[in-house]
């Protein structure tokens, strides 16, 4: 049996991807023990799991980028929070190392300061990645598309480097450099992801995380034969509740049933719709598998949990990587997006209708996702960082495409 150290940024849509595999690294013997938001102790305790909270220092940095007025503005306020929560990850990360003496330390990708504690140290450690990273054709070589992190030169390279520079690393002089660890489990996979990436070796992508808190199903979506739709905010609080005003309005007078979780918002500020039931939080599982719409605001996990039933989504980004995510569900024609600046119930009305007839792109996609393997692809993975002696099932990566392996993708 071997010993897993997590440590996640108090972010649910940053845990949640990565529970289904550190279940799996339960089952199979080893001990897990997760250093995560306050809010979220408990319901990782209830399914077994150690679990403390992150230094409250740290959550007590909100991510405001929603307040810029500008994709510029929005990005600097991401990497300034970033940086801001470093500065506390480093000495919050070496006390939980100090506690639980693990094997294997696995960091969230957004938490520099954590990155820089694992490089520092001599165990093995990886990370994981929730959201789509950038783009770029790779420079000098022939036209690959390279995967480039978050940390956008200059301003992100420098939110990693200050707390490299804390513990005596080496600087880094370019953004491809910051694929540091040994293993990098992507939550996502091809189609939805685009193909042709140049991957660094290190890469495994073994689809979406699906886990959620245990919630109990409420009884009335049973209860109706009309068309269910989803109607959903973001967990992270974002100028999102125009969307779900817009949803509501647009599909008021349709034969469907709208269900609505509004998530960072207060549902009691939402005047429902007679075919309308608002919560802030239900189980959207039951849900996705059941609509025959997702109307979101393109979040990796609520993108990828419906796209992963093969149910077709309809796309408002509002900002982050959500405008991302409604290129590649228009690219592999698994929903549609509707912009926040063109708005209004019509235009809504009209994307969520066409979605409606892209379940055979969302079904694609969800095929791929289950070809990728899942948890059991990304604790296999884990596990061969571990010594032949701890790894307590046979390291199978067949779910893992050959181009993974070599580190160039098709």
């Amino acid at each position: 049996m071997a010993r897993f150290l997590v440590y996640t940024s108090p972010a649910r849509g940053h845990l949640y991807p990565i529970v289904d595999t550190l279940l799996e690294l339960r089952r199979r013997g080893h001990e897990v023990h997760v250093w995560t938001l306050a809010s979220e102790v408990g319901a990782l305790r209830t399914v077994g799991l150690h679990a403390e909270a992150i230094d409250p220092a740290i959550e007590a940095v909100s991510l405001d980028d929603w307040r810029g007025s500008t994709p510029e503005e929005a990005l600097g306020g991401v990497f300034q929070t970033f940086h801001e929560r470093s500065e506390h990850e480093v000495s919050d990360l070496q006390s939980a190392l100090a506690r639980v003496e693990p094997d294997v330390l696995v960091v969230d990708v957004t938490t520099p300061g954590a990155a820089a504690v694992a490089e520092a140290g001599t165990i093995p450690w990886a990370q994981w990645i929730p959201f789509f990273q950038h783009v770029a054709l790779a420079p000098n070589t022939s036209p690959q598309l390279t995967l480039i992190p978050y940390t956008i030169a200059p301003p992100g390279l420098e939110v990693l480097n200050a707390p490299r520079r804390r513990l005596d690393l080496e600087p880094l002089l370019s953004p491809v450099d910051a694929w540091r660890a040994p293993l990098y489990l992507y939550f996502t996979a091809e189609p939805f992801e685009a193909e042709g990436l140049n991957f660094p070796a290190s890469f495994r992508l073994v689809g979406p995380g699906l886990w959620e808190p245990a919630a109990e199903a409420s009884d009335w979506t049973e209860d109706t034969d009309q068309p269910l739709v989803l109607v959903t905010a973001s967990s992270e609080f974002q100028r999102d509740h125009k969307l779900v005003e817009t949803a509501l309005q647009a599909l008021s007078s349709e034969a469907v049933r709208v269900v609505v979780t509004t998530a960072a918002h207060d549902p009691g500020s939402i005047t429902p719709t007679p075919n309308a039931t608002i919560e802030r939080w239900l189980p959207h599982a039951a849900l996705t598998a059941r609509a025959v719409c997702v109307v979101c605001h393109g979040g990796m996990g609520i993108t990828q949990r419906a796209l992963a039933a093969g149910t077709p989504v309809c796309v408002v980004p509002f900002g982050r990587d959500q405008f991302e995510v409604a290129s590649r569900v228009t690219a592999t024609r698994s929903g549609t997006q509707v912009m926040p600046d063109v708005l209004t119930p019509e235009t809504l009305r009209a994307a969520i209708k066409q979605a409606m007839t892209l379940r055979a792109g969302a079904q694609r996609v969800a095929a791929g996702f289950r070809r990728a393997g899942g948890a059991p692809s990304a604790a296999n993975a884990l596990e061969m960082l571990l010594a032949p002696e701890d790894r307590l099932e046979p390291p199978n990566l067949g779910a893992v495409p050959a181009s993974q392996e070599s580190g160039v993708s098709r």
